[in-house]
C-alpha cells in the first residue's frame, strides 16, 4: 500500500532537519493568522475560468479542459518548495488513476514559465504546469496570502528565500497550497486549502471525489 502523502511530508520535515523552534514558529504564526481556516473556494462554488501559459508558453484554458471531463487543479508555491515537489511527484504516480477516471490534472504556480519548465523536466511530469504571472487566478481562487512579518523574516533569514525574485509578479505574496476537483459545469466537487504548507490533500480523497 502506498504511503500517505502527509506521512511522507512529515518524514520530509525530519529529513530537512528543520529545528523544532522553527517549526513551532511556523505553527504559531499560522494559528494566529486571521485567514487560518478561511482560504480557498469551497465545495459547491463555481470555479473561475482561466487561461494561463504552460511551461512552453502555450495557453491552456480551463473551459477547454472541462469540455473533455473533470479537472483537478492543484495550486503550489513553486519549484523552490520541497513540500510542493514531493506532492507533485505523488500526483505523477497517480496519472493513470486520473486518466482512468476520465479526468485531467493541471498544476498552477506564480513562477515564470522558465521555472515551470525546470520543474517539469526535473520530475518528468505528465501534466501541464501553468504560470499565473500576476497571481490573478490565485486571487480568484482565494489563495493569495501575504506573509506575516515573522514568517517573512523566517523566509529571508532562515530559509534564504526572496519571494520578490521567485514570484513572477515580484511580490512577497505566497500561494496557499490548494487542490480542487472541478466538474464540467465548473462546480467545485472537492476542495482542500491550508495555510500550513506542510499538509496537503491526499490523492485517494481527490480520486474518490473524481469517481463520485
Amino acid at each position: 500500500m502506498t504511503e500517505k502523502v502527509n506521512t511522507q511530508l512529515t518524514e520530509l520535515t525530519t529529513e530537512l532537519q528543520i529545528p523544532e523552534a522553527v517549526s513551532d514558529l511556523v505553527t504559531k504564526a499560522i494559528e494566529a493568522d486571521p485567514l487560518n481556516g478561511a482560504v480557498g473556494l469551497k465545495v459547491g462554488d463555481v470555479a473561475p475560468d482561466f487561461e494561463l501559459p504552460d511551461a512552453t508558453g502555450s495557453p491552456v484554458r480551463l473551459a477547454d479542459l472541462l469540455a473533455q471531463g473533470k479537472v483537478i487543479v492543484s495550486f503550489y508555491r513553486g519549484e523552490w518548495c520541497p513540500y510542493c515537489n514531493l506532492t507533485l511527484r505523488n500526483w505523477q504516480n497517480h496519472k493513470d488513476d486520473i486518466a482512468n477516471a476520465g479526468a485531467q490534472l493541471v498544476a498552477i504556480t506564480p513562477q515564470r514559465p522558465s521555472n515551470a519548465l525546470t520543474l517539469t523536466a526535473k520530475h518528468d511530469l505528465a501534466f501541464p504546469v501553468l504560470s499565473d504571472l500576476d497571481q490573478s487566478v490565485v486571487r480568484a481562487y482565494r489563495l493569495r496570502h501575504d506573509l506575516s512579518p515573522a514568517l517573512k523574516d523566517l523566509y529571508q533569514n532562515a530559509f534564504g528565500l526572496d519571494m520578490t525574485e521567485l514570484n513572477a509578479d515580484g511580490t512577497w505574496s505566497i500561494v496557499v497550497p490548494g487542490t480542487y476537483v472541478i466538474d464540467r459545469g465548473r462546480h467545485v466537487r472537492f476542495a482542500d486549502a491550508d495555510l500550513d504548507w506542510r499538509r496537503r490533500a491526499e490523492p485517494e480523497d481527490v480520486l474518490a471525489a473524481l469517481r463520485d
